[in-house]
């Protein structure tokens, strides 16, 4: 019998990176009702843990994940779905530090919904994404009705879900689903280089600057351009005179000029 504690993988590493792995390949990183409660509880946990400032989220073999484990779907769909303690999807999009999804393999419907809670997506050569609800019967409920339209336009999305067909890395690309394709080998390298260069950057401000993206997106442009005003407005009135000087002085330093290209 699998122990759910080893079905989600959390790897804090010194750098600041935390890397989550759904590990459960023989049967294509399906969620089981535990894993879902548990995946929502690792990004509960990294969002409060000031030393992780980036995270990836990733699967092992052959798939991201294939979806939700059909053949405990009346538990999975008809229990405490309203709980959000235990809602991986709410719990992604509430982590403040910023995700970047590591695809290889499939990502079907629930696990299509998961990487489009990711902020940045990579995508090895042989990723293919699919929605199945409509096939399957099943309603969506982790946000694939509304995001999918909203990033490759309602046209394309209504195709892929109500088609049910895959979309290869190299189609998820042009359409601007995904930022990267590489090699499989070089996915997870991929996806830590982008990690680490968001950790390189001013770690307040990658936080303030994720949530104004991600709450000015769900807003028309005139609310989301005032909503960014306000922050902005905000954040400069709460800084303090040495915070202004040690802005200026990195600045200096950083537009300082150098030897190498």
């Amino acid at each position: 019998m699998e122990r759910s504690e080893t079905l989600i993988l959390v790897d804090r590493e010194p750098s600041g990176i935390a890397v989550v792995t759904i590990n459960r390949p023989k049967s294509l990183n399906s969620l089981t009702k535990a894993m879902m409660t548990d995946l929502a509880a690792a990004f509960r946990s990294l969002d409060g843990d000031a030393a992780v400032k980036a995270v990836v989220l990733t699967g092992t073999g052959r798939a991201f994940c294939s979806g939700v484990d059909l053949t405990a779907a009346e538990a999975v769909f008809k229990g405490d779905v309203k709980d959000e303690e235990k809602d991986p999807v709410v719990q992604i999009e509430r982590c403040r530090k910023p995700i970047v999804g590591a695809v290889a393999g499939f990502a079907v419907t629930a696990g299509f919904e998961i990487a489009l809670a990711c902020d940045v997506l990579v995508a090895a050569e042989d990723a293919r994404f699919m929605d199945t609800h409509a096939r399957f019967g099943i309603f969506p409920s982790w946000g694939l009705s509304q995001k999918l339209s909203r990033i490759i336009g309602p046209n394309r999305a209504r195709e892929v879900s109500l088609t049910a067909m895959p979309v290869t890395a190299q189609m998820a690309e042009k359409w601007g689903l995904v930022n990267h394709v590489v090699k499989k080998s070089e996915l997870m390298q991929k996806a830590r280089e982008v990690a680490e260069a968001i950790i390189r950057n001013n770690q307040d401000l990658v936080l303030r600057y994720k949530a104004v993206i991600n709450d000015g997106f769900k807003l028309d442009l005139n609310n989301a351009l005032a909503l960014e005003k306000e922050r902005a407005h905000n954040y400069y009135d709460g800084m303090t005179k040495e915070q202004f000087e040690n802005m200026q002085k990195f600045i200096a330093g950083r537009n300082k000029p150098s030897s190498k290209m």
